[in-house]
């Protein structure tokens, strides 16, 4: 399951406690990195180059008792031109660059994309959880 950051964390109390307004983003993006991510939104997200960018990733409504979600179409990155750094985490975030991430986690195992390789979340693979 993935940890909030920081930022988010602050969203949401001055959302549910203090009366001001979040504006939920459009669209949501996956990033990879190849290190830890901190809750502070720090962490060695792979070079924008051989054809990484953050992927757009939809989500399912929450569910009623675990406070869980998970994202509802195939999340895919492919690799052209080179090689990737090997990915150990994954995040997301309300912007395809910059931006403020929302979500952090390790993956269950390293991936790695060579030339023309692919790295690929199914339906369902990428959770969230409020609790």
């Amino acid at each position: 399951m993935a940890s909030k950051t920081d930022y988010l964390e602050g969203a949401i109390i001055d959302h549910v406690l203090r009366n001001t307004a979040l504006t939920s983003p459009t669209t949501v993006y996956v990033s990879l990195h190849s290190a830890a991510v901190s809750d502070d939104g720090t962490g060695a997200e792979l070079a924008v180059s051989n054809g990484y960018v953050r992927q757009s990733c939809a989500f399912d409504a929450p569910h009623a008792t675990l406070g869980t979600t998970q994202n509802t179409s195939a999340v895919t990155f492919t690799a052209s031109g080179g090689a990737w750094s090997a990915a150990t985490h994954f995040a997301i975030w309300d912007a395809s660059a910059a931006g403020n991430m929302l979500y952090h986690a390790a993956l269950d195992a390293s991936r790695t994309a060579g030339d023309g390789d692919s790295i690929t979340f199914a339906i369902g693979d990428l959770d969230l959880s409020e609790a």
